[in-house]
């Protein structure tokens, strides 16, 4: 009996093994392309260091437009001698051997994963297909893609939106005898471990997708414990140090929870459909 249960169990290694292997090679590959353009993304991710984001270009926009419609409450205000973060240009340093060498490979091999999301997202869904039936694994394709376009819709609502906010809040601290000297490891491993953090916090309503067509979660089972969602939220984000960080991994944690529920629903109706039909009947 042990040695039945056994088998089975060193099977699931061995297909386990197999996946990684193919995972570890594709992004191998993956990271061998994206080194041909790591400086560009490296480019991408200093710009918020001058000073200049989508967050002044708006800045301005609103003063212009006070300034024209309430001329005296802007001049009252004092609006247009309000101090920001100084437009100038800043670079990242290092301070070990080789350390931008290994700072590009880090990008490179992120940038490599994201490029073969589809290939480790199908290779997940080949380890647990054996357990499930033949039209849940004709969701493959379904699944691949959006679990795929979620990531990388995570990736960059960070990238676009969220970045510029926390690098002008930290530059906004910068003073006379208070100059920033952003190390380029802690810069970059800073980004790149939220990038990771919110392409995972978009798969939430892909995985409720998933879980409310296999009948394994519904919107009566997730709606209850949004308490709960924002508790675990609010801990998950905790794990950061500073406040910003903690605010804008928390809300959008919980957002996609929330659109989660209502993925649950919509997606659970013609389950629960299907079920009253087979009870009437």
């Amino acid at each position: 009996m042990t040695d039945e249960k056994v088998l089975p169990f060193l099977e699931h290694l061995v297909e386990l093994r197999k996946r990684l292997i193919v995972c570890v090679i594709a992004i191998v590959i993956g990271m061998g392309v994206a080194w041909n353009f790591s400086n560009d993304i490296l480019t991408f991710i200093e710009k918020p260091l001058t000073g200049h984001t989508y967050l002044t270009d708006i800045k301005k926009q609103l003063y212009g437009e006070l300034k024209k419609r309430y001329p005296a409450a802007y001049k009252q205000y004092q609006l247009g001698e309000e101090k920001g973060v100084s437009e100038k240009p800043r670079m990242l340093n290092y301070s070990a051997p080789l350390e931008p060498f290994f700072v590009q490979c880090k990008i490179s091999m992120l940038a490599g994963m994201i490029i073969v999301l589809p290939i480790i997202f199908q290779q997940f869904w080949m380890f647990v297909a054996p357990g499930l039936t033949r039209g849940e694994r004709r969701m493959v394709v379904p699944f691949v893609t959006a679990a795929s376009a979620a990531f990388v819709a995570g990736a960059l609502f960070f990238l676009i939106i969220i970045w510029p906010v926390i690098i002008n809040f930290s530059l906004s601290y910068e003073a006379v005898g208070l100059q920033s000297w952003f190390n380029i490891s802690a810069y970059i491993n800073f980004c790149l471990r939220l990038i990771l953090i919110f392409g995972l916090i978009f798969e939430l309503p892909v995985i409720s997708l998933l879980l409310a067509r296999f009948g394994l979660v519904s919107y009566a089972m997730l709606a209850p414990k949004r308490k709960y969602a924002l508790l675990a939220s609010s801990i998950i984000a905790a794990f950061h140090a500073d406040l910003v960080t903690m605010f804008v991994i928390m809300v959008p944690l919980y957002l996609m929870y929330e659109l989660s529920i209502w993925v649950a629903l919509i997606f659970g109706k013609k389950k629960r459909a299907a079920v009253a039909d087979t009870v009437e009947a």
